[in-house]
């Protein structure tokens, strides 16, 4: 434990802004047991819930009829003795029990994420659980919430481990053949370690190119292009449902790349309105124009608007759209026919981007890395490369000592303090 975590009781309501049926509040520290015994009488069973009357130890004022929980400590949420007040979720009730909290001396409010980061420090969560937990607080799509919940319960951290594990192994044996060089019956190579670590870092490559983190986070990006009035920002709404974008006969109204997330069969998707494709004789419709072929190329999904034939290329999804004019009844082969007036088309659209968004996103089940993460397995993989070729085996302990290195800055074990105010502070104050 750190003299960081050691030196302060922290307290803060862990659940939703009130009012609510049910209000928690989190007492997490070394005064965690004195502090409930002053609120509620005394300390329960461990991990059984108990009714007690809550009052006020400076006037002894009722406070509320709530249940109690006791965690001691290490094998508690934090890692430290932990207190839990289960209210009534009133506004009144809320306060009156924070601002007798507040006034004794033996506790401070928590800060954001500061529960969760004494479960980094004192070893309950690493830092590849503490940053999934992250993400499940922010997810939004049932993507997000499988793909961080995987993440939260250890799914990276078992890999890393197991790998951790080998590379321990393929270390001991190199440091005996380096102590005992001289006896005959020590090798000088140990092919067999060598061949598994050259293993090992094409199974972290591998890990690296899957789906990432970062598009789940962000949604797949899709860039609805065409030509002035092709029915852009009709289609954007449509599939936003609401009005998003400003629509009108006048061409060039949409001047600037619009953006509008939203959620299709669970996936996140970034949709990007775009300003008519043309050549521009107003300056500012032409800095658009040159803003939306960007916003094109950077594109995961291109929705192509154009009646001309789209460029080839297999991001492009091509859209016959405004099927309820005359003239346009019939669809040409290869397009999706959609009228947002009628809804005719927009749900074969819809089916069409969830069929691409899923060749871009992790599987269920599948290890989902954000960009620290796959930086240090890329890094370790590289140094395992080196390992698995070389003939010094000098060099091949130090290779296998970096990759260890670079694991551990994926869990947390070193070389992370630089980000940890920053991953922390995605918190809520409670959690």
């Amino acid at each position: 434990m750190t003299a960081r975590a050691a030196r302060r009781t922290i307290f803060a309501l862990s659940s939703g802004a009130p009012p609510a049926g049910i209000a928690v509040v989190r007492i997490s520290g070394p005064a965690a047991g004195a502090v409930l015994t002053d609120l509620a009488g005394g300390i329960p069973r461990p991990r059984r819930a108990a009714l007690r009357r809550l009052v006020d130890p400076a006037d002894s004022m009722l406070l509320d009829h709530g249940i109690i929980l006791w965690f001691p400590g290490p094998a508690s949420a934090t890692g430290e003795d932990l207190a839990e007040l289960h209210l009534h979720g009133g506004r009144g009730v809320i306060d009156a029990v924070l601002a007798a909290l507040a006034r004794d001396d033996r506790l401070v409010p928590a800060g954001p994420g500061e529960f969760t980061r004494r479960a980094f420090e004192n070893g309950r969560i690493d830092l590849a659980e503490a940053e999934g937990l992250a993400d499940l607080l922010l997810a939004e799509t049932e993507f997000q919430r499988r793909a961080a919940l995987a993440m939260a319960d250890g799914a990276l951290s078992r890999r890393i481990e197991q790998w951790r594990r080998e590379l321990l192994d393929a270390s001991a044996r190199v440091e005996a053949m380096l102590d005992f060089a001289e006896e005959d019956d020590v090798p000088d190579r140990d092919d067999e370690g060598q061949a598994r670590a050259l293993s090992l870092g094409r199974e972290m490559s591998a890990l690296a190119e899957a789906p990432a983190a970062e598009r789940l986070r962000d949604g797949v990006r899709v860039a609805i292009a065409g030509p002035p009035n092709a029915g852009k920002s009709s289609l954007l709404n449509a599939i936003a449902g609401r009005e998003a974008a400003i629509t009108s006969p006048i061409a060039g109204t949409t001047r600037d790349v619009i953006e509008a997330p939203v959620a299709i069969g669970g996936i996140p998707f970034l949709l990007s309105d775009t300003a008519g494709l043309r050549t521009a004789d107003d300056e500012v419709e032409r800095i658009g124009v040159e803003r939306a072929r960007a916003n094109i190329a950077s594109a995961d999904v291109v929705l192509w608007l154009d009646d001309a034939t789209p460029p080839s290329d297999g991001r492009i999804v091509a859209v016959h759209p405004r099927m309820d004019l005359p003239g346009r009844e019939t669809v040409p082969a290869g397009r999706v026919g959609v009228s947002v007036l009628t809804g005719e088309g927009m749900q074969e659209l819809l089916e069409r981007l969830v069929q691409y968004a899923r060749k871009l996103l992790p599987a269920e089940g599948e290890i989902a890395l954000n960009r620290r993460q796959r930086a240090a397995i890329l890094e370790a993989a590289g140094a395992l490369a080196l390992a698995g070729q070389s003939a010094d085996p000098l060099i091949v302990g130090e290779s296998l000592r970096l990759a260890r290195t670079a694991l551990d800055r994926v869990t947390g074990r070193a070389g992370v303090e630089d980000m940890l105010d920053a991953l922390f502070g995605r918190f809520c104050i409670g959690k």
